[in-house]
Formats: C-alpha cells, sequence, structure tokens
C-alpha cells in the first residue's frame, strides 16, 4: 500500500493573537509545523508530505520540514478543504487514485507515531478513518442566546482529531462534489460521510490537541516534555 500525507497551512490562526501564524510559534525550539510534520515523516511508510501554504508565506523557508526532499510545497486555499484540495491535485499525476492520504492539522504537534502506526493499520481494513477520543463530559446544546435548551447523550460521541486518511480517488471526489453541492465540509471524513461513507474512528490520545489560543501553546509544551 502507497502512503502520502498533507497538511494544510494557509490559515492564520487570528484567535492566537500573535504576529506570526500559529503554525511558525515556537516549541522546545521548533515551530508548531516541523512537529507535526516529523511525526508523520517518523513513519517509514509515508512517503510525501504535501504542505498547502498561503500565497505569500515567507517563514515556510526557514523550517527545517523545507528543506526535507520529501516534503513539497503547494499554494492553499480560501478554506482547509479548498487547500487539500489543492494538495490532492497536485498529487493525482504522480499518485495511484487507490493510494492512502493522511490530512493532519499543521497545529497539531503533539500527535503521537504510535497512533498515527495504529490508524493506518485499522483504517485501511475498510473506506479509512480518523483518529478521536470518546466525550467523557456532559454534552449540553444551547440556543443563540447561550442558554441550555438539551443534555446531549454522550454515549457514541466523539472529538474528532486528525490524521483523518482515506484513499485519494475517493477523498478528491467526494470533497469536490460536496462543494459544488453547497456542503458546509468541516473535515475529510465529513465530505465522505456526505458522499455516502462510513468511515471509522480509530481511538487517539487527547494530548493530540490542536493549538487554537495561547493557553494550547503550554500545554502542548507539557504534552512534548512528558514524550521526551
Amino acid at each position: 500500500m502507497s502512503f502520502h500525507a498533507i497538511v494544510p497551512a494557509a490559515g492564520v490562526g487570528s484567535r492566537m493573537g500573535t504576529d506570526l501564524p500559529k503554525q511558525y510559534l515556537l516549541l522546545q525550539g521548533k515551530t508548531v509545523i516541523d512537529w507535526s510534520i516529523q511525526t508523520l515523516l517518523d513513519q517509514p511508510e509515508i512517503e510525501s508530505v504535501t504542505v498547502a501554504l498561503g500565497e505569500h508565506d515567507q517563514i515556510w523557508p526557514t523550517t527545517t520540514s523545507a528543506a526535507d526532499p520529501r516534503v513539497k510545497r503547494v499554494a492553499g486555499g480560501l478554506e482547509r478543504c479548498h487547500s487539500v484540495l489543492n494538495a490532492l491535485a497536485s498529487l493525482s499525476p504522480d499518485v495511484p487514485r487507490d493510494a492512502w492520504i493522511l490530512v493532519h492539522d499543521a497545529a497539531r504537534p503533539c500527535v503521537r507515531g504510535e497512533d498515527i502506526s495504529r490508524l493506518m493499520r485499522v483504517a485501511t481494513e475498510g473506506i479509512g478513518g480518523l483518529l478521536g477520543v470518546p466525550v467523557h463530559d456532559t454534552m449540553k446544546r444551547t440556543d443563540e442566546h447561550a442558554q441550555i435548551i438539551a443534555t446531549v447523550d454522550r454515549h457514541l460521541l466523539w472529538h474528532a482529531q486528525t490524521p483523518q486518511m482515506f484513499r485519494l480517488g475517493l477523498l478528491h471526489q467526494a470533497l469536490q462534489e460536496a462543494l459544488a453541492a453547497g456542503v458546509q465540509v468541516t473535515d475529510e471524513a465529513s465530505a465522505m460521510e456526505w458522499a455516502g461513507h462510513r468511515p471509522m474512528m480509530v481511538e487517539g490520545a487527547s494530548s493530540n490537541i490542536k493549538i487554537t489560543r495561547p493557553a494550547d501553546l503550554a500545554l502542548a509544551e507539557y504534552y512534548l516534555n512528558l514524550t521526551g
């Protein structure tokens, strides 16, 4: 089987309140995106990583990942789904349609290699899948005024994470058709679900956080220290 990875990284991460996009903030002397990409490259089965970047991104060339011959740059899009589509299109001439594509958030630097490996082993038995963790907290639904209207049964609910892994051809088709139909695509799995597929949830770790706010950076540092 053939495996390749895509890292959409065209966003600016405005909620971090910093001058730098969140993927370029430093963690233990390395950028967030370098941590994320390196864990993918540490998987011997993953042949390449395609990073989708903003048109005017001038920081990427200064990263460690930019110098790795297994990593290539493509233009990102307005939204995550457009960046992923651009990366898929760039892979299509050279990569078989049945190759497995792992899409991973640039701002998830704490993903564990063993979880990626398990995803690659388990999800290939079906249509594909994604890492996630079961919901343990009590879940509430509110109205537009933040007033609670219901307590949601958390049984069988999951927090979705990345990587999310599907075959190139099926994912490309699902994303294109969902966008053409005006469907809101929040991740790759939602496009596959809309296309009628049933992706598999593969349990990962709660430490696989997505850095979106300043406090997340300190938490990521803590998790990286735990893993050495």
